[in-house]
């Protein structure tokens, strides 16, 4: 060490005497957090008022500190949490072992998992530190129902996953715009009709396709048969490489 380090290190804490302090006036004035700022967890929802959970429990698993407890079960036609055959039953966060790292939402596959910017965790009570699923779960919005009841949004979990997250809700869609939607789809079917006489048959532009089909059929009863021999190479339904 040399004679005037000591000095430099003073000449730090000296600089420091001078200047104005900065004090928080926390909590009459609450300072705003960034946008992506990872602080309480929250459970989604979709836009019916189900669950986005489906109690696979790839949080837990991915959570380094422990800290998420997850117990699935499943669904029933007549009792339906999620659109899945799957839901989270119980679901549980200890939040004097989160260290709010974010993993967790990273592994979740639907989304259902999010961080909000909610810090104010502190507590004098351990067991008011674990938050149940009932603590997590979002506020019902408008149009939604709490479950348990049936899948509004389509007719199978797919159509919660593919649908436009831009586009009217079924319960939103008046009597004349679901009308004029028909009337726009059979004038673009009639369209493609009359510029393409043959799209209407599809063994008119493939005359062997029939004999194809039958060969299928044939192989399939023999045990030889594939997935390759319904799906055409990249063709509908078929993996593209990537």
């Amino acid at each position: 060490m040399g004679f005037f380090d000591p000095y430099k290190g003073f000449g730090v804490t000296f600089s420091t005497m001078f200047k104005k302090p900065t004090t928080e006036q926390y909590p009459e004035q609450k300072k705003e957090t960034a946008p992506r700022f990872h602080g309480r967890h929250q459970l989604n929802r979709h836009p019916d008022g189900l669950e986005k959970c489906v109690g696979c429990e790839l949080c837990a698993w991915a959570c380094p500190a422990d800290a998420i407890y997850v117990e699935g079960a499943d669904n029933t036609e007549t009792e339906r949490y999620s659109p899945g055959e799957r839901y989270g039953r119980v679901y549980q966060i200890n939040y004097l072992r989160c260290i709010l790292c974010g993993l967790c939402i990273e592994a979740c596959p639907t989304r259902a998992l999010t961080m909000s910017n909610d810090y104010e965790l502190a507590d004098d009570s351990r067991r008011d530190l674990i938050f149940t699923k009932e603590q997590l779960l979002a506020p019902l919005g408008d149009g939604m129902q709490a479950p348990p009841h049936p899948m509004r949004l389509g007719d199978s979990e797919t159509d919660y996953y593919v649908r436009d997250p831009d586009a009217p809700l079924p319960w939103q869609v008046t009597d004349e715009q679901r009308a004029a939607a028909g009337a726009a789809s059979d004038r673009a079917a009639s369209d493609r009709a009359a510029s393409d006489p043959g799209a209407s048959d599809p063994g008119a532009s493939d005359p062997g396709a029939s004999d194809r089909a039958a060969d299928v059929i044939d192989r399939r009863a023999a045990g030889e048969h594939s997935r390759a021999d319904e799906v055409p190479a990249h063709g509908a339904g078929s993996e593209r490489p990537r």
